[in-house]
């Protein structure tokens, strides 16, 4: 006589499926591309390839709103959770083997780099999210880095574009002119792979650099770059600390209550703790503690690193291009400047502690 009631969560969970599907896929379809691409060309890599793809694609067509919700999708969770993925790559042991002498190297290039992006950004009016990213990038990791920082401290798809092809950039001047400066220095084979794991960011840049100069620099550097990658998880949770700071602070100058505002500028610890970098320490942990096999390391390197290229393609999806427009060359002089910088401390710091 009556119709049935509200219906069971069953079809509202089909239709939230399918309301990701659209976007989601488009997204797929692009980082597959990419990640073709990076095969036929490994210095080239998946990341930079989905940002340019996805940025092609807005601008044949830009995709309407049925693709919303599934680029979303790719673009935040699927990118929190390739980072977890990424700790299942990393263990203490590997952190032990690097040695006292590697560490001053890594930590005082990284505290120089980032120094200078506050210092260089400034000089050159690059504010805010981007110089972060182009700092951390350059600092840390590359895309992995801007990959974890940004849904930190929530910066715009075109800043995190704009970031990733500044890498990207210098990542490849430094494959070419690397193994160059190394023969001419007369470095070793470890010596070279401490350079190149501390001067390059991404991974495959790394591997590319060291390669070239020989097998033994190459596995050192791997190793460098992977314990190098820990230091997202000090920087993520001081630009978390950060970015709560100044939401209280504007939330006081919005005219908040003084007992709210005290109670947001105490936050619990745990509140500042980004909930997929407590996931990456567990996988290391994991890892380092044999939980994680062996035959499973390579598949989950591969299915995060192509989760990355997923997120990426949907950020290029929603990259505003007028954006990067008006940011100009600033933001490319400030990536050339910070590349120059950690390449020569990086080889004074070898000089100094050698």
């Amino acid at each position: 006589m009556t119709t049935s009631a509200t219906p069971p969560s069953g079809p509202t969970i089909a239709r939230r499926v399918l309301a990701v599907l659209p976007g989601l896929g488009l997204a797929l379809a692009i980082a597959a591309c990419a990640t073709g691409i990076g095969r036929i060309l490994p210095v080239l890599g998946s990341a930079v390839p989905g940002v340019l793809l996805g940025v092609l694609v807005r601008l044949i067509f830009r995709p309407g709103r049925p693709a919303t919700p599934g680029i979303e999708l790719a673009s935040h969770p699927v990118l929190q959770l390739s980072i977890v993925l990424l700790g299942t790559q990393l263990s203490v042991g590997e952190v032990a083997r690097v040695g006292l002498t590697s560490l001053p190297v890594m930590l005082g290039t990284l505290a120089l780099c980032l120094t200078a992006a506050w210092l260089f950004g400034r000089l050159l009016g690059v504010v805010g999210d981007l110089r972060t990213l182009i700092g951390v990038g350059t600092g840390v990791c590359g895309g992995s880095a801007i990959a974890a920082v940004s849904p930190v401290v929530g910066a715009l798809s075109a800043d995190i574009a704009y970031a990733i092809s500044t890498i990207f950039l210098f990542n490849i001047a430094a494959v070419v002119t690397f193994p160059a400066i190394g023969h001419l220095l007369g470095m070793s084979q470890q010596a070279f792979g401490l350079f190149a794991g501390t001067a390059v960011n991404d991974t495959s840049s790394v591997v590319a650099a060291a390669a070239a100069y020989g097998p033994e620099a190459a596995h050192h550097a791997v190793v460098v770059k992977l314990v190098r990658s820990l230091m997202i998880i000090p920087i993520c949770l001081g630009l978390a600390a950060l970015v709560r700071r100044r939401q209280a602070a504007a939330e006081v100058a919005a005219g908040q209550a003084a007992g709210e505002a005290r109670r947001t500028r105490s936050p619990r610890v745990l509140r500042l703790v980004p909930w997929f970098l407590v996931g990456f320490v567990l996988m290391a942990i994991a890892n380092s503690v044999g939980l994680i096999p062996t035959a499973l390391q390579q598949p989950l390197g591969s299915l995060a690193l192509f989760m990355i290229t997923v997120a990426l393609s949907a950020i290029g999806l929603t990259t505003d291009i007028a954006a990067l427009r008006r940011a100009g060359g600033r933001p490319l002089l400030l990536g050339a400047l910070l590349w120059v910088t950690v390449t020569l401390s990086s080889l004074a710091l070898q000089l100094l502690v050698g």
